[in-house]
């Protein structure tokens, strides 16, 4: 009797750490990745190319919120990134996967900051 609760607890911890696996799975030719929080909100989700970030990423807040979105060219950040917190946008603009350029706009202004 004791094997089997043993038995039964390892298979029910198994099954809830299973739920928040990683999930991939092959679309046009790369392998889409989806990560989740314990809860089961989706965390980050992208692809990947030859075992390289690749395409566009969508990272998340666990409240399911968007936190950041933006390209990598094999492995490398590239073009126009957007960043997310609270009521504040960052626009951050990567050449060669390093900063080139970045914008701070906020819902309380329409005025763009650059740094």
């Amino acid at each position: 009797m004791r094997k089997i609760i043993v038995a039964g607890l390892l298979l029910s911890a198994f099954v809830v750490t299973a739920q928040n696996a990683p999930k991939y799975q092959i679309e046009n030719k790369m392998v889409k990745a989806t990560y989740y929080y314990d809860n089961g909100q989706v965390k980050q989700e992208g692809f990947y190319k030859d075992g390289k970030l690749h395409g566009k990423w969508v990272a998340f807040n666990e409240d399911g919120t968007r936190q950041a979105i933006g390209e990598y060219n094999n492995g490398a950040k590239t073009g126009k990134w957007f960043f997310w917190s609270g009521t504040t946008l960052n626009e951050v603009d990567y050449a060669d996967s390093r900063v080139a350029e970045v914008k701070k706009w906020s819902n309380s202004s329409n005025a763009v900051v650059a740094k």
